[in-house]
Protein backbone atom coordinates (compact mmCIF):
# COMPACT_ATOMS: atom_id res chain seq x y z
CA UNK A 1 0.00 0.00 0.00
CA UNK A 2 1.74 3.28 -1.42
CA UNK A 3 0.16 6.38 -0.48
CA UNK A 4 1.88 10.13 -2.05
CA UNK A 5 1.21 13.55 -0.52
CA UNK A 6 2.55 15.97 -3.43
CA UNK A 7 3.54 19.74 -3.03
CA UNK A 8 1.89 22.25 -5.70
CA UNK A 9 5.42 24.11 -6.12
CA UNK A 10 8.07 21.81 -6.44
CA UNK A 11 11.49 22.75 -8.35
CA UNK A 12 12.21 20.90 -11.64
CA UNK A 13 8.41 19.31 -11.83
CA UNK A 14 5.67 21.00 -10.13
CA UNK A 15 2.79 19.05 -8.39
CA UNK A 16 0.27 19.02 -11.08
CA UNK A 17 2.90 17.78 -13.08
CA UNK A 18 3.75 15.01 -10.74
CA UNK A 19 0.04 14.00 -10.59
CA UNK A 20 -0.38 13.54 -13.84
CA UNK A 21 2.57 11.36 -14.50
CA UNK A 22 1.85 9.26 -11.15
CA UNK A 23 -1.58 8.62 -12.28
CA UNK A 24 -0.45 7.84 -15.23
CA UNK A 25 1.96 5.06 -14.19
CA UNK A 26 -0.42 3.90 -11.40
CA UNK A 27 -3.94 5.04 -11.49
CA UNK A 28 -4.54 3.06 -8.11
CA UNK A 29 -2.21 5.19 -5.75
CA UNK A 30 -3.98 7.70 -4.07
CA UNK A 31 -2.45 11.32 -4.09
CA UNK A 32 -2.77 14.10 -1.27
CA UNK A 33 -1.93 17.64 -2.63
CA UNK A 34 -0.88 20.24 -0.11
CA UNK A 35 0.13 24.00 -1.38
CA UNK A 36 0.51 27.16 0.56
CA UNK A 37 0.48 28.56 -3.30
CA UNK A 38 -2.66 27.21 -4.25
CA UNK A 39 -6.48 28.54 -4.75
CA UNK A 40 -9.68 26.84 -5.61
CA UNK A 41 -8.95 26.65 -9.37
CA UNK A 42 -5.91 24.84 -8.32
CA UNK A 43 -7.47 22.41 -5.76
CA UNK A 44 -10.22 21.60 -8.49
CA UNK A 45 -7.59 20.89 -11.36
CA UNK A 46 -5.83 18.58 -8.51
CA UNK A 47 -9.26 16.59 -8.37
CA UNK A 48 -9.53 16.40 -11.66
CA UNK A 49 -6.46 15.28 -12.62
CA UNK A 50 -6.55 12.27 -9.74
CA UNK A 51 -5.72 13.91 -6.64
CA UNK A 52 -7.42 12.03 -3.74
CA UNK A 53 -7.74 15.62 -1.82
CA UNK A 54 -6.19 19.14 -1.59
CA UNK A 55 -5.24 20.26 1.33
CA UNK A 56 -4.20 23.98 1.88
CA UNK A 57 -1.13 25.41 4.10
CA UNK A 58 -0.61 25.55 7.19
CA UNK A 59 -2.45 21.97 7.26
CA UNK A 60 -4.41 20.69 10.25
CA UNK A 61 -2.99 17.72 11.32
CA UNK A 62 -6.04 15.92 12.56
CA UNK A 63 -7.65 16.56 8.94
CA UNK A 64 -4.71 15.50 7.27
CA UNK A 65 -4.70 11.98 9.61
CA UNK A 66 -7.56 11.48 8.76
CA UNK A 67 -7.41 11.99 4.83
CA UNK A 68 -4.57 9.93 4.85
CA UNK A 69 -6.59 7.17 6.83
CA UNK A 70 -9.61 7.72 4.47
CA UNK A 71 -6.97 7.65 1.29
CA UNK A 72 -6.06 4.03 2.45
CA UNK A 73 -9.11 3.22 3.43
CA UNK A 74 -10.92 3.64 -0.50
CA UNK A 75 -7.43 2.44 -2.21
CA UNK A 76 -8.15 -1.03 -0.60
CA UNK A 77 -11.73 -1.10 -1.29
CA UNK A 78 -10.88 -0.37 -4.93
CA UNK A 79 -8.35 -2.99 -4.67
CA UNK A 80 -10.86 -5.47 -3.21
CA UNK A 81 -13.52 -4.56 -5.75
CA UNK A 82 -11.41 -4.90 -8.61
CA UNK A 83 -10.73 -8.63 -7.33
CA UNK A 84 -13.93 -9.62 -6.52
CA UNK A 85 -14.99 -8.41 -9.98
CA UNK A 86 -12.38 -10.45 -11.50
CA UNK A 87 -13.38 -13.69 -9.39
CA UNK A 88 -16.84 -13.51 -9.87
CA UNK A 89 -16.77 -12.57 -13.77
CA UNK A 90 -18.86 -15.39 -15.56
CA UNK A 91 -15.71 -16.67 -17.91
CA UNK A 92 -11.91 -16.12 -17.77
CA UNK A 93 -10.32 -15.07 -21.35
CA UNK A 94 -9.24 -17.89 -22.97
CA UNK A 95 -5.32 -16.57 -22.90
CA UNK A 96 -3.06 -17.81 -26.56
CA UNK A 97 -2.87 -17.43 -29.83
CA UNK A 98 -1.27 -20.15 -30.91
CA UNK A 99 -2.77 -22.19 -33.75
CA UNK A 100 -4.34 -24.74 -31.28
CA UNK A 101 -5.82 -22.63 -29.03
CA UNK A 102 -7.55 -20.20 -32.10
CA UNK A 103 -9.00 -23.93 -33.77
CA UNK A 104 -10.40 -24.27 -30.24
CA UNK A 105 -11.64 -20.95 -30.54
CA UNK A 106 -13.49 -21.26 -34.02
CA UNK A 107 -14.42 -24.70 -32.80
CA UNK A 108 -16.28 -22.56 -30.11
CA UNK A 109 -18.07 -20.12 -31.71
CA UNK A 110 -19.50 -22.48 -34.28
CA UNK A 111 -20.52 -25.50 -31.71
CA UNK A 112 -21.68 -23.25 -28.71
CA UNK A 113 -25.17 -22.12 -30.08
CA UNK A 114 -26.33 -25.68 -30.92
CA UNK A 115 -27.28 -28.35 -28.87
CA UNK A 116 -24.50 -30.85 -29.74
CA UNK A 117 -22.91 -33.05 -26.77
CA UNK A 118 -19.32 -32.09 -26.30
CA UNK A 119 -16.80 -34.33 -25.06
CA UNK A 120 -13.14 -32.01 -24.09
CA UNK A 121 -9.91 -34.45 -23.73
CA UNK A 122 -6.79 -33.11 -22.52
CA UNK A 123 -4.62 -33.34 -19.43
CA UNK A 124 -4.85 -32.53 -16.03
CA UNK A 125 -4.28 -29.00 -15.53
CA UNK A 126 -4.64 -28.23 -19.72
CA UNK A 127 -7.88 -25.89 -19.13
CA UNK A 128 -10.80 -28.37 -20.12
CA UNK A 129 -13.23 -27.02 -17.56
CA UNK A 130 -12.69 -23.18 -19.39
CA UNK A 131 -13.18 -24.87 -22.70
CA UNK A 132 -16.95 -25.72 -21.21
CA UNK A 133 -17.79 -22.71 -19.34
CA UNK A 134 -16.92 -20.57 -22.98
CA UNK A 135 -19.24 -23.03 -24.92
CA UNK A 136 -21.95 -22.46 -21.79
CA UNK A 137 -21.05 -18.85 -22.40
CA UNK A 138 -21.95 -18.97 -25.67
CA UNK A 139 -24.56 -20.83 -26.14
CA UNK A 140 -28.13 -20.09 -26.45
CA UNK A 141 -28.29 -21.40 -22.57
CA UNK A 142 -25.70 -18.82 -21.33
CA UNK A 143 -29.06 -17.53 -19.17
CA UNK A 144 -29.65 -20.91 -17.48
CA UNK A 145 -27.57 -22.31 -15.03
CA UNK A 146 -23.98 -23.79 -15.42
CA UNK A 147 -23.95 -27.44 -12.99
CA UNK A 148 -20.59 -28.70 -12.47
CA UNK A 149 -19.44 -31.96 -11.03
CA UNK A 150 -16.12 -33.45 -10.42
CA UNK A 151 -16.86 -37.07 -11.22
CA UNK A 152 -13.68 -38.06 -9.81
CA UNK A 153 -14.39 -36.25 -6.44
CA UNK A 154 -17.80 -38.25 -5.69
CA UNK A 155 -17.67 -41.49 -3.90
CA UNK A 156 -19.02 -44.50 -6.25
CA UNK A 157 -21.72 -45.43 -4.03
CA UNK A 158 -22.74 -41.13 -3.79
CA UNK A 159 -22.83 -40.21 -7.86
CA UNK A 160 -26.08 -41.10 -8.57
CA UNK A 161 -27.40 -38.87 -5.75
CA UNK A 162 -25.29 -36.54 -6.65
CA UNK A 163 -26.52 -36.59 -10.29
CA UNK A 164 -30.39 -37.53 -10.15
CA UNK A 165 -30.73 -36.76 -6.14
CA UNK A 166 -32.96 -38.76 -3.71
CA UNK A 167 -36.01 -38.87 -1.99
CA UNK A 168 -36.15 -38.71 2.10
CA UNK A 169 -35.54 -42.20 3.92
CA UNK A 170 -33.92 -44.07 0.28
CA UNK A 171 -30.97 -44.78 2.46
CA UNK A 172 -29.68 -44.51 5.79
CA UNK A 173 -28.14 -41.05 5.49
CA UNK A 174 -31.07 -40.06 3.07
CA UNK A 175 -32.57 -37.73 6.05
CA UNK A 176 -34.43 -35.20 3.13
CA UNK A 177 -34.79 -34.97 -0.49
CA UNK A 178 -32.19 -33.89 -2.58
CA UNK A 179 -32.25 -32.45 -5.94
CA UNK A 180 -29.80 -33.82 -8.18
CA UNK A 181 -27.48 -31.95 -10.56
CA UNK A 182 -29.49 -33.34 -14.05
CA UNK A 183 -32.15 -30.95 -12.11
CA UNK A 184 -30.40 -28.08 -10.86
CA UNK A 185 -28.87 -27.98 -14.65
CA UNK A 186 -32.71 -27.84 -16.19
CA UNK A 187 -32.74 -25.53 -18.84
CA UNK A 188 -28.49 -24.98 -18.56
CA UNK A 189 -25.68 -26.70 -19.08
CA UNK A 190 -24.48 -29.73 -17.08
CA UNK A 191 -20.59 -30.07 -17.38
CA UNK A 192 -19.50 -33.42 -16.17
CA UNK A 193 -15.92 -33.30 -15.54
CA UNK A 194 -13.49 -36.69 -15.22
CA UNK A 195 -16.51 -38.66 -17.33
CA UNK A 196 -14.26 -41.85 -17.37
CA UNK A 197 -14.03 -42.39 -13.44
CA UNK A 198 -18.12 -42.66 -13.12
CA UNK A 199 -19.28 -45.67 -12.05
CA UNK A 200 -21.14 -48.14 -14.73
CA UNK A 201 -24.19 -48.34 -13.06
CA UNK A 202 -24.68 -44.32 -13.15
CA UNK A 203 -23.13 -44.35 -16.61
CA UNK A 204 -26.59 -46.52 -17.47
CA UNK A 205 -28.53 -44.10 -15.97
CA UNK A 206 -26.91 -40.80 -17.91
CA UNK A 207 -27.76 -42.92 -21.26
CA UNK A 208 -31.56 -43.20 -20.38
CA UNK A 209 -31.10 -39.68 -19.24
CA UNK A 210 -29.88 -38.30 -22.40
CA UNK A 211 -31.85 -40.68 -24.46
CA UNK A 212 -35.36 -40.08 -22.92
CA UNK A 213 -34.56 -36.59 -21.13
CA UNK A 214 -35.90 -37.93 -18.12
CA UNK A 215 -34.25 -39.06 -14.73
CA UNK A 216 -35.51 -40.83 -11.39
CA UNK A 217 -34.75 -39.97 -8.27
CA UNK A 218 -32.82 -42.54 -5.89
CA UNK A 219 -35.30 -44.48 -4.03
CA UNK A 220 -37.96 -42.55 -6.29
CA UNK A 221 -40.63 -44.19 -8.87
CA UNK A 222 -41.68 -40.75 -10.37
CA UNK A 223 -40.19 -39.75 -13.68
CA UNK A 224 -38.85 -36.26 -13.93
CA UNK A 225 -38.30 -34.42 -17.13
CA UNK A 226 -35.06 -32.39 -18.02
CA UNK A 227 -33.59 -30.01 -20.43
CA UNK A 228 -30.37 -30.32 -20.22
CA UNK A 229 -26.71 -29.98 -22.43
CA UNK A 230 -24.26 -32.11 -21.57
CA UNK A 231 -20.65 -31.37 -21.70
CA UNK A 232 -17.96 -33.39 -20.50
CA UNK A 233 -14.43 -33.68 -19.90
CA UNK A 234 -11.77 -36.34 -19.00
CA UNK A 235 -8.10 -37.16 -19.13
CA UNK A 236 -8.49 -40.77 -19.90
CA UNK A 237 -8.71 -42.52 -23.58
CA UNK A 238 -12.23 -43.64 -23.41
CA UNK A 239 -11.81 -46.32 -25.97
CA UNK A 240 -9.53 -47.70 -24.16
CA UNK A 241 -11.49 -47.79 -21.16
CA UNK A 242 -14.35 -48.79 -23.62
CA UNK A 243 -12.01 -51.60 -23.84
CA UNK A 244 -11.06 -52.43 -20.43
CA UNK A 245 -14.93 -52.92 -20.00
CA UNK A 246 -14.66 -49.81 -17.61
CA UNK A 247 -17.16 -47.49 -20.15
CA UNK A 248 -19.96 -47.69 -22.13
CA UNK A 249 -19.06 -47.71 -25.72
CA UNK A 250 -22.73 -46.72 -26.62
CA UNK A 251 -22.50 -43.69 -24.01
CA UNK A 252 -19.37 -42.79 -25.20
CA UNK A 253 -21.10 -42.14 -28.80
CA UNK A 254 -23.65 -40.46 -27.03
CA UNK A 255 -21.45 -38.16 -25.73
CA UNK A 256 -19.11 -37.66 -28.23
CA UNK A 257 -21.24 -35.78 -30.86
CA UNK A 258 -18.24 -33.22 -30.70
CA UNK A 259 -14.80 -34.34 -29.66
CA UNK A 260 -12.40 -31.08 -28.23
CA UNK A 261 -8.69 -31.73 -27.58
CA UNK A 262 -6.98 -29.37 -25.69
CA UNK A 263 -3.16 -29.23 -26.01
CA UNK A 264 -0.62 -29.96 -23.24
CA UNK A 265 0.98 -26.65 -21.60
CA UNK A 266 4.02 -28.47 -23.92
CA UNK A 267 2.17 -28.16 -27.30
CA UNK A 268 1.78 -24.63 -26.85
CA UNK A 269 4.82 -23.29 -25.71
CA UNK A 270 4.79 -19.99 -27.70
CA UNK A 271 1.54 -18.97 -25.69
CA UNK A 272 3.74 -18.84 -22.41
CA UNK A 273 4.21 -15.25 -22.72
CA UNK A 274 0.70 -14.18 -23.42
CA UNK A 275 -0.24 -16.55 -19.92
CA UNK A 276 2.49 -15.27 -17.93
CA UNK A 277 1.77 -11.68 -18.20
CA UNK A 278 -2.12 -12.14 -17.54
CA UNK A 279 -1.21 -14.59 -14.18
CA UNK A 280 1.47 -11.61 -13.44
CA UNK A 281 -1.64 -9.06 -13.74
CA UNK A 282 -3.54 -10.91 -11.20
CA UNK A 283 -1.20 -12.10 -8.53
CA UNK A 284 -0.41 -8.10 -8.36
CA UNK A 285 -4.74 -6.95 -8.06
CA UNK A 286 -4.93 -9.95 -5.14
CA UNK A 287 -1.74 -8.71 -3.52
CA UNK A 288 -2.78 -5.25 -3.95
CA UNK A 289 0.66 -5.11 -5.53
CA UNK A 290 2.14 -2.97 -8.77
CA UNK A 291 2.28 -6.07 -11.27
CA UNK A 292 6.19 -7.08 -11.32
CA UNK A 293 8.24 -7.30 -14.45
CA UNK A 294 9.87 -10.36 -16.32
CA UNK A 295 12.65 -10.39 -18.41
CA UNK A 296 13.04 -11.68 -22.11
CA UNK A 297 15.88 -14.25 -20.65
CA UNK A 298 13.33 -15.66 -17.96
CA UNK A 299 10.78 -15.98 -20.01
CA UNK A 300 12.81 -18.18 -22.52
CA UNK A 301 13.28 -20.29 -19.75
CA UNK A 302 9.80 -20.94 -18.46
CA UNK A 303 9.57 -22.00 -22.70
CA UNK A 304 12.12 -24.62 -21.67
CA UNK A 305 10.90 -26.27 -18.44
CA UNK A 306 8.57 -29.43 -18.75
CA UNK A 307 5.59 -28.81 -18.19
CA UNK A 308 3.42 -32.18 -16.70
CA UNK A 309 0.99 -29.89 -14.43
CA UNK A 310 0.26 -28.10 -17.52
CA UNK A 311 -1.82 -24.64 -16.94
CA UNK A 312 -1.99 -24.66 -13.15
CA UNK A 313 1.44 -25.22 -12.58
CA UNK A 314 2.20 -22.17 -14.43
CA UNK A 315 0.28 -20.44 -12.58
CA UNK A 316 1.66 -21.80 -9.14
CA UNK A 317 5.28 -21.10 -10.31
CA UNK A 318 4.39 -17.74 -11.49
CA UNK A 319 3.34 -16.75 -8.35
CA UNK A 320 5.93 -18.17 -6.26
CA UNK A 321 8.09 -15.79 -8.88
CA UNK A 322 6.48 -12.91 -7.65
CA UNK A 323 6.77 -13.86 -3.81
CA UNK A 324 10.64 -14.65 -3.97
CA UNK A 325 12.15 -12.73 -6.55
CA UNK A 326 13.73 -9.00 -6.62
CA UNK A 327 12.27 -6.24 -8.46
CA UNK A 328 12.33 -7.60 -12.42
CA UNK A 329 12.09 -11.77 -12.41
CA UNK A 330 14.83 -12.94 -14.14
CA UNK A 331 16.39 -16.26 -15.18
CA UNK A 332 18.29 -16.50 -12.68
CA UNK A 333 15.37 -16.68 -10.53
CA UNK A 334 13.26 -19.25 -12.72
CA UNK A 335 16.70 -21.58 -12.52
CA UNK A 336 16.42 -21.52 -8.27
CA UNK A 337 13.21 -21.63 -8.00
CA UNK A 338 11.85 -23.53 -10.66
CA UNK A 339 12.20 -27.63 -10.14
Amino acid sequence: MMLFCAIIKMPKLDGIEFLSKATESNSDVPIIMISGHGNIETAVEAVKKGAYDYISKPPDLNRLLVTIRNAMDRNRLVKEAKTLKRKVSKVQEMIGESQAINKIKETIEKVAPTEARVMITGENGSGKELVARWIHEKSNRSEGPLVEVNCAAIPTELIESELFGHEKGSFTSAIKQRIGKFEQANGGTLFLDEIGDMSVSAQAKVLRALQEGKITRVGGEKEISVDVRVVVATNKDLLQEVEAKNFRLDLYHRLSVILIHVPSLNERREDIPLLVDRFLVDIAEDYGQVKKEIDAKAITALQQHDWTGNIRELRNIVERLVILSGKTIAKEDVETYVK
